[in-house]
């Protein structure tokens, strides 16, 4: 037998929208995120539904908010491009014309400042000497971190990395 401990289910949809409020506050979440986590406390679904429906109409809820945060810090913490930017928004259930303002967000001076920033890095730990392998690693990385192929090559073109 399983004598695992497990935390007690909340059936109360009250006690449930004030855990979410509370999940809600401490950083930006999507309906995806949130429609989980009441799903996990053990909230039936007509439950789930009707607390987001109040989470949104109180403003603890915002999905363009929402992807507009993730968008940016996802870009200025992490260093990611705008494909892997989008893949994870959809990942989380985000409208596509959501995710599409979200990266409308990022300057492009400051997208290809930031790629600049990533492959003169990455060229300072690589040990390889032969340009043409060092160049394919470069842009592997680039790729990696979700930037487009046409901006990797420009930057790599007109750099000597």
């Amino acid at each position: 037998m399983d004598f695992e401990e497990r935390k007690p289910k909340i059936t109360d949809p009250k006690i449930g929208l004030q855990k979410a409020e509370k999940y809600c506050v401490y950083q930006e979440r999507s309906q995806q995120e949130v429609r989980q986590k009441l799903f996990d406390l053990g909230l039936y679904p007509r439950d789930v539904e009707q607390i987001i429906s109040e989470l949104i109409g109180n403003n603890f809820l915002n999905e363009e908010r929402f992807a507009n945060a993730y968008a940016l810090g996802k870009f200025r913490i992490k260093g990611w491009g705008k494909i892997k930017i989008k893949q994870a928004l959809k990942l989380k259930r985000v409208p596509d014309g959501m995710i599409k303002k979200a990266l409308q967000q990022i300057d492009l001076d400051d997208y290809l400042t930031k790629l600049k920033e990533i492959l003169q890095k990455k060229a300072a730990l690589l040990k390889e000497k032969e340009p043409y392998k060092r160049r394919h690693q470069l842009k592997t990385y680039a790729f990696g971190k979700g930037y487009e192929g046409d901006l990797v090559a420009e930057i790599l073109k007109d750099s000597d990395l």
